[in-house]
């Protein structure tokens, strides 16, 4: 009974660390919210971090989180560095290349709880009257990402709070547009 217990347990680990060998290599996220505001005044609450603070869906996460600014205050290589509980372990994010009232492009540096790089992407497109706001993340899967992703789904587990970080910022930026 016992041998036989063995072999399905090999079994089930066999067919999971073969399944993961076939998973994406890469993965995207991607969310988008059309915001009344014209894409200059957006714009400012992506290039500085200290704004971001404001509407970001992670920092409510832990309010005793450590947070620590360098370089420029905005723009290319303006550095946010965090650590804080298992929600939101630790990191940095470092604006690499801006077009003002276009996009902001991120590098995130994961280490805890797991270390990873990957890249991320807020572009303004105008419309009539409103901009759609798109914010994006893209990254490599390692091996042990690939398990991972047998049993989790990194766009819903991503994607939540990038659409809840958007609709703060629909109304920190439509507010302010109303004072």
């Amino acid at each position: 009974m016992l041998k036989k217990i063995l072999l399905a347990l090999v079994a089930v680990i066999a067919v999971i660390l073969i399944a993961a060998a076939f998973q994406p290599s890469t993965y995207h996220i991607e969310r988008s919210l059309a915001i009344n505001a014209a894409p200059a005044e957006i714009f400012p609450h992506l290039n500085d971090f200290k704004k971001a603070q404001v509407w970001s869906p992670w920092v409510k996460l832990d309010p005793a989180a450590k947070y620590t600014f360098d370089g420029p205050a905005s723009g290319v290589g303006a550095s946010n560095s965090w650590s804080g509980n298992s929600d939101v372990g630790s990191g940095r994010q470092t604006i690499v290349a801006v077009r003002p009232n276009e996009s902001v492009q991120l590098k995130l540096e994961f280490f805890t709880p797991m270390e990873g790089v990957c890249r991320a992407e807020f572009r303004l497109k105008p419309a009539a009257g409103s901009t759609t706001v798109t914010w994006s993340m893209d990254g490599d899967n390692n091996y042990l990402s690939k398990i991972m992703c047998l049993f989790m789904s990194m766009d819903k587990m991503i994607g939540g709070p990038f659409e809840e970080g958007l609709g703060n910022l629909k109304k920190v930026v439509e507010s302010a547009a109303k004072k």
